[in-house]
């Protein structure tokens, strides 16, 4: 996810516990993670580290478990690997913890024109820009401005 989403998520991240567990989950080590949050001034979200295991590729955030033909759609070079932003639920029943659902539509073809949007339902700059006449246009987010 990006950092300017995480940042309206921190703020999401006061509410969401009266109804939900709320983890943000990344490949690098927890202590880098929580570097970068208190560089960021993320005081309520809670940061999951997947350094040495297969989450991110089993959930598809990472290229690495994409298959050949999903490769191909993204336009991966050969050796070229990313992390990719997932939202993924899951649903703890009685008989375990289970995928709920997933945002999969990032591997959708885009639209002509468009840019990937699978993340878009919980991104409010977004939704914001959206409203706006002009629109997102070609602003991209940064993660610090003059």
């Amino acid at each position: 996810m990006h950092a300017h989403a995480l940042d309206s998520f921190d703020g999401v991240a006061r509410h969401a516990p009266q109804r939900i567990n709320l983890f943000i989950v990344a490949k690098s080590p927890l202590a880098r993670l929580l570097a970068f949050a208190r560089e960021r001034g993320w005081d309520h979200l809670t940061f999951l580290s997947t350094a040495g295991n297969n989450y991110s590729r089993d959930y598809f955030g990472d290229s690495r478990g994409l298959t050949p033909a999903m490769r191909r759609q993204q336009e991966f070079k050969d050796g070229e690997e990313w992390d990719m932003p997932m939202l993924n639920v899951f649903r703890r029943d009685g008989s375990g913890v289970r995928h709920f659902w997933g945002s999969e539509m990032l591997y959708v073809p885009a639209d002509p024109g468009q840019e990937y949007r699978h993340m878009d339902l919980m991104d409010p700059l977004w939704h914001l820009l959206d409203t706006t006449p002009e629109g997102r246009g070609d602003f991209e987010p940064a993660l610090a401005y003059p």
